[in-house]
């Protein structure tokens, strides 16, 4: 049989005989949701039969739930240390394991701001009083200016001015409505809000590697599907859209 017939709501579909069918669970850092949004279409049309779920939230939480058991096919953490923590309880497909992106790590305030701010150390200073972050043990972004803070020798002057967030893009909220002087979140998510300012981007021997591992988990009912999801992740075209939103291209 050349075909085979997929009747959707009112709609009748052909897809070729060979053709994967499968509805895939991607639960993804939240830093990645305007990018894989964008790429959802683009993949569905030249996987038809594959449909794609997402679950954005801070890498922990996701983690998380999977080893409580949620029905997640492919991940995508905004760290390695998630993803280290699955991989140890053979929980993800390790030889689907890659680093798919690279971020860094910026200071942003609100775009009405008039505090002056143009680096990190400027953070001590008195007339700045809320500074919001994610939470580290469970939010990569928070960890990773936790290091910054650390490096620079400032982190107990500035931890009674921490507000936390629970991902990145709560971070960004925060920033975005004034309830924080400033706050600390990836180039991709200060490029995705006009309202705020991006004022300084962290050196990057200062805090560890941003990485973003992507692997197929061990549970998924949908292997094959994930696999060629997360090929479709590393193609051309996404690379692209990737680029456009300020990730770079983890080699």
């Amino acid at each position: 049989m050349a075909s085979l017939l997929l009747a959707i709501g009112c709609k009748v579909m052909t897809v070729p005989a060979n053709a994967q069918t499968a509805t895939l669970l991607i639960a993804a850092a939240a830093s990645l949701q305007d990018a894989l949004e964008e790429l959802d279409p683009l993949f569905e049309s030249a996987n038809r039969g594959i449909t794609v779920n997402y679950n954005f939230a801070a890498s922990g939480p996701l983690q998380q739930q999977i080893e409580q058991g949620a029905p997640v096919d492919l991940f995508i953490s905004a760290a390695s240390r998630q993803m280290d923590a699955l991989q140890g309880q053979n929980l993800v497909v390790a030889n689907t394991r890659r680093n798919l992106l690279t971020n860094n790590l910026v200071l942003v305030v609100p775009r009405n701001s008039n505090l002056g701010l143009t680096g990190f150390r400027q953070l001590t200073n008195a007339n700045v009083r809320r500074i919001s972050l994610g939470e580290p043990r469970s939010v990569p972004a928070g960890q990773y200016a936790e290091e910054v803070f650390r490096n620079l020798g400032i982190l107990e002057q500035l931890r009674p001015k921490f507000v936390y967030g629970n991902s990145v893009r709560n971070v960004l909220g925060t920033v975005e409505s004034g309830n924080a002087d400033a706050g600390v979140v990836y180039t991709t998510d200060a490029r995705v809000s006009d309202q705020v300012r991006q004022v300084a981007t962290a050196p990057s021997n200062l805090h560890s590697a941003i990485v973003y591992p992507m692997a197929v988990i061990t549970a998924s009912q949908n292997q094959p599907a994930a696999r060629t999801y997360a090929q479709f992740l590393t193609s051309s075209p996404a690379q692209a859209v990737f680029r456009r939103y300020g990730f770079g291209i983890a080699e």
